[in-house]
């Protein structure tokens, strides 16, 4: 039977990799999900293989509830709300290692039995497992809007308090590990580490989310890794680790797109909710208002128009819109183009993903770094409710909190129409000058409806 499971594992863990493999591009993404689910499959049977695995109602009825509210929430989610349920998903697993160590330490008090690397590594899955676990809910909460996504915290003194905390939890942990039995010691840990999860989100502000969201599950990797590790359960380690380590890159990468160091992010990010007065700072500034056929007319008689998607597009559900409106463009011998910020919506691949799923062409799909350069020759910009990954001061403006992050050219091109339902401001919760610019149109509404009302004007054309 070991030699059943352990090939079972073997077979896994090559279809996690292959599956991984798969969401490099969107054509296998699909059939690269469904191996890695696949995988986890076999994964979980082999598991359950386990000489010696007992409890088997438990197991079942286990089973049973996760189905139950895994299957049913995943299908109902909109791509809207696709960023809170990977980070509700990715702190469950989090919390779910931080309880597998407590266990382990109450059928074992003070790991006494065990060796060195086993209660390392079990210490190891409490805080970390916890902190993420914790941290994942106030992400949920800050990208649900059920807790302001402005930064909550008490300034230069909570990198203090954090350390202070991280201490504590440190400290307790190695009381235990020296051979503390009371119980009280675990539950300790398990608190700071939550207190911990919590004042290191908090502070961070809404525009640092989706960072947050994949360092978070990162963190919950490594948690599980290390789980893994204490059990002796090879599939934890591996999967773990794949998760951990992929989890740790793409945190860098969205880093890097922001111009912004991860401790930078974790000592307290900018951003949050807020409203720009449409006069901005200065009290005189105005905006130009266009309308659905004024739109219709610039895009009809221009060579190139490049759509710039942010969360407004996703928040209207405007992707299906945009496609036909770029059918019709097409027809009229209009070049269309598509301009993806690598951190536009709230997580990373949104606008792809939105975009994918009503069938636009991929090859029109351009990355910053692709597309920047052909806004000079662009006729008109349409922006659909993105904000942050557009405003020049980024470039312009050393002031700016968002100074030095690259952000789509837009402003270059010779005319910008920009769909919005106000002017509130972006998830960073600042200012945008493009929006003043004398080349810059605002059509305001619903962008489903805006473009809607601008396919049915071109139409006619």
């Amino acid at each position: 039977m070991n030699t059943l499971v352990t090939v079972l594992y073997i077979v896994a863990f090559g279809m996690f990799i292959y599956g991984l493999m798969g969401l490099t591009g969107p054509k296998t993404a699909v059939r690269g999900n469904q191996i890695a689910a696949v995988g986890m499959g076999i994964a979980l049977v082999a598991t359950l293989l386990v000489p010696g695995m007992s409890n088997w109602v438990l197991i079942v009825i286990g089973i049973v509830i996760g189905t139950l509210l895994g299957v049913p929430s995943a299908r109902q989610v909109k791509m809207t709300a696709m960023p809170q349920m990977v980070a509700l998903f990715n702190g469950v697993g989090g919390g779910a290692v931080a309880l597998i160590a407590w266990v382990e330490f109450r059928n074992d008090p003070g790991y006494s039995t065990h060796p060195g690397y086993f209660i390392v590594a079990s210490l190891f899955s409490v805080i970390v497992g916890s902190v993420s676990f914790w941290g994942s809910l106030v992400a949920f909460g800050k990208l649900q809007e059920i807790i302001p996504g402005k930064p909550i915290g008490l300034g230069r003194a909570q990198v203090v308090l954090n350390g202070l905390l991280l201490i504590v939890a440190i400290v307790l942990a190695v009381v235990v590990g020296m051979g503390g039995t009371s119980e009280l010691l675990i539950v300790g840990i398990l608190v700071i580490a939550a207190i911990l999860g919590l004042t290191v989100v908090l502070p961070i502000g809404g525009a640092d989310m989706p960072v947050v969201i994949s360092l978070l599950n990162a963190f919950t990797g490594l948690s599980a890794a290390a789980a893994g590790l204490a059990l002796g359960n090879t599939a934890m380690i591996v999967a773990g680790m794949i998760v951990g380590a992929s989890g740790s890159i793409l945190t860098d990468q969205m880093a890097k797109a922001m111009n912004r160091s991860i401790p930078s992010i974790i000592a307290g990010g900018f951003g949050g909710s807020g409203t720009a007065v449409g006069g901005g700072d200065d009290g005189d500034r105005t905006v130009k208002s266009t309308s659905a056929a004024d739109a219709a007319i610039q895009m009809a008689y221009a060579d190139l128009v490049v759509v710039v998607p942010g969360y407004g597009m996703a928040v209207a559900q405007a992707q299906h819109a945009v496609k036909e409106m770029a059918k019709l463009l097409e027809a009229k011998g209009v070049e269309v183009r598509y301009a993806i910020h690598p951190v536009a919506g709230r997580m990373p691949g949104h606008m792809n993903v939105l975009l994918a799923e009503a069938d636009v062409p991929y090859d029109q799909l351009k990355e910053m770094d692709d597309i920047n350069g052909d806004f000079v020759r662009t006729d008109v910009a349409l922006v659909i409710g993105a904000n942050d990954v557009t405003n020049p001061a980024a470039r312009n403006d050393p002031s700016s909190p968002i100074h030095g992050m690259p952000i789509l050219n837009v402003d270059e091109a010779k005319h910008v129409i920009v769909l919005k339902r106000s002017m509130n401001s972006g998830f960073a919760g600042i200012d945008n000058p493009l929006f003043y610019d004398d080349k810059t149109s605002m059509l305001f509404g619903d962008a489903k409806k805006s473009v809607s009302e601008v396919t049915e004007e071109l139409k006619v054309l």
